[in-house]
C-alpha cells in the first residue's frame, strides 16, 4: 500500500503560507512601505489562504477565526498610533484571550475542552456525541478534561506572553521571522501532549475493561 503524501504536502503548504511567505513579503516591502505597511502586507498570504480554506471546506475553523480576528485588530490599530509592534502581536492577543477563556472555563461544570470535544463528536454523528457525553460523566474523564484545559490555557498564555516580549525587545524583522515559529512550536507541543494524554487514557480504559 503506497503512503498517502497529501497530508504531508498540505502541512508543507500551510507552513510555507503562514511562516515563510509573511517573512518574504515583509522583507520585500519594508523598504518602500515602512515597518507598519510591510506588516500589513505580510498578513496578506495567510489571509488569502484562510479565505481559500473557508471556501473549500464551507466552514470557519479555529485557525480561520484567529486570522480574521487578527485582521480586525490590524484595522483597529490603523486608527490608533500605528505602532508596528502591536501589529506583530495581534494574533497572539487573540490567543491570550482564548487562553484566559480556557482558564475561566475551569469554573464551569464542563470545561472548554469538553465542550469542544462534544462539538467535534456531534459533527461525526449523534451516537458519537451521546457516547462521549456518557464518558464525560465519569470522574476520571472529568479530571483528564480539566487537566487538558489547564494545559492548553497555560500554553496559549505562554505563547501570548512570549510573542509580546519578542515584539517589544527584538528588532521587528527578527520578530517577524522568529515569532511564528514560536507559536507553531508551542502549538505542536500542546498537540503532542494532548495526544500522549489521550493514549494514556485509552490504555487505562483498556486495562480497566
Amino acid at each position: 500500500m503506497k503512503p498517502d503524501w497529501r497530508p504531508r504536502l498540505a502541512l508543507l503548504v500551510d507552513l510555507a503560507v503562514n511562516l515563510l511567505l509573511p517573512w518574504l513579503v515583509y522583507d520585500q516591502t519594508v523598504a518602500g512601505w515602512g515597518e507598519y505597511g510591510a506588516l500589513l502586507w505580510s498578513a496578506l498570504p495567510p489571509t488569502l489562504w484562510s479565505f481559500w480554506e473557508l471556501y473549500r471546506h464551507r466552514r470557519l475553523d479555529a485557525m480561520s477565526v484567529l486570522v480574521l480576528v487578527g485582521i480586525a485588530l490590524s484595522l483597529l490599530a490603523m486608527l490608533g498610533d500605528g505602532d508596528s509592534r502591536w501589529l506583530l502581536v495581534r494574533e497572539s492577543l487573540v490567543t491570550g484571550a482564548i487562553g484566559m477563556l480556557f482558564l475561566l472555563s475551569l469554573l464551569w461544570r464542563q470545561p472548554l475542552i469538553s465542550r469542544l470535544a462534544l462539538a467535534a463528536a456531534a459533527r461525526q454523528s449523534p451516537q458519537q456525541r451521546e457516547a462521549l457525553q456518557t464518558r464525560l460523566g465519569l470522574p476520571a474523564m472529568q479530571r483528564v478534561m480539566r487537566g487538558m484545559t489547564l494545559l492548553w490555557s497555560g500554553g496559549l498564555l505562554a505563547e501570548c506572553a512570549s510573542r509580546i516580549w519578542l515584539a517589544f525587545h527584538w528588532p521587528v524583522a527578527r520578530a517577524v521571522a522568529i515569532g511564528p515559529w514560536i507559536s507553531y512550536g508551542i502549538m505542536a507541543l500542546l498537540a503532542a501532549a494532548t495526544w500522549l494524554w489521550r493514549r494514556r487514557l485509552q490504555r487505562q480504559q483498556l486495562h480497566a475493561a
